[in-house]
């Protein structure tokens, strides 16, 4: 669906299942990806729950914009909320997804009732983030194949099925060179503010993540209150791509803490 939910005239496109009544979750895809990203996980979710999972702004089939700044993408989750009578929910973010979802709990903390943060660290300037931005900002149209595939991969430690990778890569080839550059420059100038986070949060990560290492999520963790903290073995960036049923189960959970 295409939904005008920004002030500023960008449309966002979105999946959502379950019922309008239900528990909300709203799932944040990472970096050139889109709400394709969670296709894996969303099958295994309880019917119960009210899933969003939005194209965010630049990506998929949402429409471009001059500002992507983390604070500009946590201002589209809460406009999308608005649009979709969605007082409150868990946000759930991957990778550049977990920087929106940490702003827009900053910014609402009355509206985000939980944060799962997935493949995510203290600081969006890190080595590998940093070598992704400098392979980016060399982009131009039409941008390379090739570089897209090499820059998923690298992504996934454990193998994920054929026909999947290859729509996240159609996915991520509808970005031209400058979203690109600019979601990048967008990521990179996030200021942490995890102090100020009060919502329950769970850091959810693999041991084999080539962006953030174990060592990130656990300081991630530690700057947040309350924050736990928990890493799959043997798994990369991409839990929910590598090991979907454990994803659900470590999501439902949280949920529903004993």
């Amino acid at each position: 669906m295409l939904a005008n939910v920004v002030k500023d005239d960008v449309r966002l496109r979105y999946v959502q299942q379950g019922p309008a009544a239900g528990p909300a979750i709203i799932m944040l895809h990472g970096y050139s990806d889109s709400s394709f990203s969670f296709s894996r996980i969303l099958p295994r979710l309880p019917p119960p729950l009210r899933v969003i999972a939005p194209d965010q702004r630049g990506h998929g089939r949402s429409d471009r914009a001059a500002d992507y700044s983390m604070d500009a993408m946590a201002g589209d989750v809460l406009e999308l909320m608005d649009a979709l009578d969605v007082p409150t929910a868990t946000v759930v973010g991957h990778s550049m997804g977990s920087f929106v979802a940490r702003r827009a709990a900053v910014l609402a903390p009355d509206r985000v009732t939980r944060l799962l943060l997935v493949g995510a660290g203290p600081s969006s300037r890190n080595e590998a983030v940093l070598e992704v931005q400098k392979a980016a900002n060399a982009l131009h149209d039409p941008v390379d194949a090739a570089f897209v595939r090499d820059f998923q991969y690298s992504t996934v430690h454990q193998p994920v099925p054929r026909e999947f990778m290859e729509q996240v890569i159609a996915e991520s080839l509808t970005l031209d060179a400058a979203t690109w550059k600019a979601v990048i420059a967008g990521l990179v100038a996030y200021t942490p503010a995890e102090s100020a986070i009060r919502a329950p949060t769970l850091v959810l990560g693999g041991d084999k993540d080539a962006v953030f290492t174990g060592d990130e999520q656990r300081a991630l963790a530690g700057r947040i209150d309350g924050a736990t903290v928990e890493i799959f073995e043997g798994v990369g960036h991409t839990p929910h791509w590598e090991d979907p049923a454990r994803f659900v189960a470590a999501l439902l959970g949280f949920l529903q803490p004993s």
